[in-house]
């Protein structure tokens, strides 16, 4: 007569605890709140100066990079993929953005930034104000430092997305 195994079944997790961030914590949320609020007014008022709306900035910035399905743009600009087709043919009106096949999938279309597009994405970056003197101030040291730790907070919001989907993604 046999006996069944006897398989270790893991304690469950403890239940994370809610406890109140510290203070320093807190004042580093409120200055990169602060930051980031900047750099969005700094943004709005540069896409304004190349007639553009900021939605629309920030898509013809995202396909200076490289041409992009209209589902992953609306996954990146977080909005619905009807928002983005609207985008992209107010840009491709303009003649700062195209369609193209997806050389991977003819059935899917690309949207891709043409040459002036890229030009005017160029110039957006390039008109950004808000950080450049203040980031000026700080030695290549510092900043190499703050971009390590803008990384590894990045990095880090990242996997816990992705073990929030079951490293689906």
């Amino acid at each position: 007569m046999s006996t069944p195994l006897s398989v270790p079944v893991p304690a469950p997790l403890p239940a994370p605890q809610k406890s109140r961030p510290d203070p320093l914590t807190m004042e580093v949320v409120e200055l990169i709140g602060d930051v980031v609020a900047r750099f969005y007014e700094d943004y709005e008022d540069a896409a304004a100066d190349h007639t553009l709306t900021g939605a629309q900035a920030r898509l013809l910035s995202l396909l200076s990079l490289e041409p992009l399905p209209m589902r992953k743009l609306a996954q990146k600009l977080k909005c619905e993929p009807s928002n983005v087709t609207g985008i992209v043919d107010r840009l491709e009106a303009r003649g700062l953005v195209e369609r193209r096949p997806d050389p991977a999938d003819r059935r899917v279309k690309l949207a891709a930034a043409t040459e002036e597009g890229r030009r005017v994405a160029r110039s957006l970056r390039e008109s950004l104000r808000f950080a450049r003197a203040p980031l000026a101030g700080l030695s290549d040291e510092e900043r190499v430092v703050l971009r390590g730790l803008l990384q590894r907070m990045l990095r880090a919001e990242a996997a816990a997305e992705a073990e929030g989907r079951g490293g689906k993604g």
